[in-house]
């Protein structure tokens, strides 16, 4: 049990945190997964590389320090670690082995005089209580989930029943149930996980929904990364006609109800779950302003798509942005950086919107810079990072 005294050291160790966070948490995950080949597939060893996920989590264990006498102010950190838990089906078994090695990490990396026995008893304290609320709260999630119509728990197999190039880097995969069964709804904007086996090795990545739930399939658009083993692996080997492990729709970035105009704004490969939105708002007759980026047109998904919306729909708006235009390709409504005063011109009059924007992280901090400029209400915008939301500050 978390005690005052636990709370009182837990809290006094921020400091050396704050200085030493990403090299304790790097430490801890080349612990971690050497020693436990088993918790490998839950972790994108890309985002180990360039230290996307070590700096997520000493992002996630500061602020959960700084707060822990007052959970509440975490705000949606906590809501979005659950979903990439069950989108991933992390278990209540897992969490033991992270909170060993966690441990294990602030002992050696800080050493035995800083990380005293009281500091480790404390820490422990500490996780077993985030453990908890994050087991009890994916637990909810899980059990809502298997018993919507059509959802499941676990692993369920869809059968590739369509697989269609989007762009020179974009593939979107079409997924039915093997089974015959009902087809999911979800809130546009959420995600799936799959569970791939590649060269004899387990891994598990997320794929935003690129389509409405229409209750016949369920489709994610696949980037192919450079060096990517599993947007390799989908791009390459997998066929129309084979079977994926899927896990359950999951996500909070998710397009609200509402009547205010919709600001839908994404860099590259983040348009998948801004189409998935734009239906929803389509179809519920909401004025929407939709501007993507991209670096040219060859790697520009979906345009046609959007264009025949804008053809059918008199309330959508919609803009694209390429880094370079050929003259013998469909000309951008602008090219490079855009500047405040050309977004200005394409957001709605008033300021009063639901902001969406998703993409690159150095394309997201410039987009919510330039809405907070251009008068956007930070608690009207949105976007997708797992993280703090001061990892975009």
């Amino acid at each position: 049990m978390l005690s005052p005294e636990h709370r009182a050291i837990v809290q006094a160790t921020v400091p050396l945190l704050e200085t030493g966070g990403e090299a304790l948490t790097t430490h801890f995950y080349k612990i971690m997964l050497s020693e436990y080949p088993e918790v490998r597939p839950f972790f994108n060893q890309a985002h180990q590389a360039n230290g996307d996920q070590p700096r997520a989590l000493a992002n996630s264990v500061l602020m959960y320090a700084r707060n822990i006498e007052r959970l509440e102010a975490l705000g949606p950190l906590v809501s979005q670690i659950v979903h990439k838990h069950v989108s991933l089906q992390i278990q209540p078994e897992q969490y033991p082995i992270v909170g060993s090695c966690l441990l294990r990490a602030i002992r050696e990396v800080l050493g035995a005089e800083i990380a005293t026995d009281a500091v480790i008893a404390a820490w422990a304290a500490a996780y077993q209580q985030l453990a908890d609320i994050l087991i009890g709260a994916e637990e909810k999630v899980y059990a809502d989930t298997a018993a919507a119509p059509g959802g499941w728990r676990g692993a369920r197999a869809f059968r590739v029943a369509r697989k269609e190039a989007e762009s020179a880097e974009i593939t979107s995969f079409y997924l039915e149930p093997q089974d015959g069964g009902a087809v999911p709804g979800f809130v546009p904007g959420q995600y799936i996980g799959l569970r791939l086996v590649v060269d004899g090795q387990e891994i598990r990545r997320n794929y935003s929904l690129s389509a409405a739930p229409n209750g016949q399939f369920l489709r994610i658009s696949v980037k192919r990364e450079p060096g990517g083993v599993a947007s390799g692996y989908l791009h390459e080997q997998v066929q129309v006609g084979d079977a994926l492990d899927v896990f359950p729709p999951a996500g909070d970035f998710v397009l609200a109800e509402g009547s205010k105009p919709v600001v839908l704004i994404s860099g590259g490969v983040g348009i998948t779950p801004t189409l998935a939105m734009l239906d929803a708002a389509l179809a519920s007759q909401r004025p929407v302003h939709f501007i993507h980026f991209a670096r040219n047109r060859a790697v520009h998904a979906f345009r046609d798509v959007v264009d025949a919306h804008q053809s059918r729909h008199a309330q959508l708006q919609r803009f694209y942005v390429y880094d370079e235009h050929a003259a013998n390709t469909d000309a951008p409504h602008a090219t490079g950086l855009l500047s405040n005063e050309q977004l200005a011109q394409w957001l709605p009059p008033s300021r009063d919107v639901d902001a969406y924007f998703l993409g690159p992280k150095p394309f997201m901090r410039r987009v919510k810079q330039q809405l907070r400029e251009l008068g956007v209400p930070e608690a009207q915008t949105r976007y997708e990072f797992f993280g703090p939301a001061a990892a975009l500050e």
